[in-house]
């Protein structure tokens, strides 16, 4: 997901300073943070990306930052250039089933299924669709 910067008020946030959590989101955060997007593609560059020693994963050596020089938001580019995606819809019979499979993983490492999943376990699949 990508998340929108703010202070201490929860309205402080402008859309200048987006973030994405990479690993598992932190649950102390919910209800406590605006989420404004999902990246559904190109995770594998931002994930590459050195990570700081200091406070929030930030460099304390500020040469050492890697500037992301373009993002491009899909819904922006002329239609024509516009990536096409195909999604499970999360109203659907495949997706109950899909949802109940991930709280209840039968491969051979889970000896008990766990009866639950963490909603951000179960992110709704999504893929391109062939040009």
């Amino acid at each position: 997901m990508v998340g929108m910067g703010r202070n201490y008020s929860p309205n402080a946030g402008t859309g200048s300073e987006l973030y994405t959590v990479i690993g598992h989101a932190p649950r102390h955060l919910d209800r406590n943070i605006a989420l404004v997007g999902r990246i559904v593609e190109g995770i594998e560059h931002l994930s590459s990306l050195p990570r700081g020693k200091g406070v929030l994963g930030f460099y304390e050596d500020e040469s050492r930052r890697t500037p992301i020089l373009t993002v491009r938001v899909a819904s922006d580019l002329p239609a024509a250039e516009q990536p096409l995606f195909e999604y499970l819809d999360s109203g659907s019979k495949t997706f109950a089933r899909y949802a109940e499979a991930r709280a209840n993983r039968r491969d051979p490492f889970f000896n008990v299924p766990a009866g639950a999943a963490d909603v951000c376990s179960v992110t709704v699949p999504i893929r391109r669709v062939a040009e």
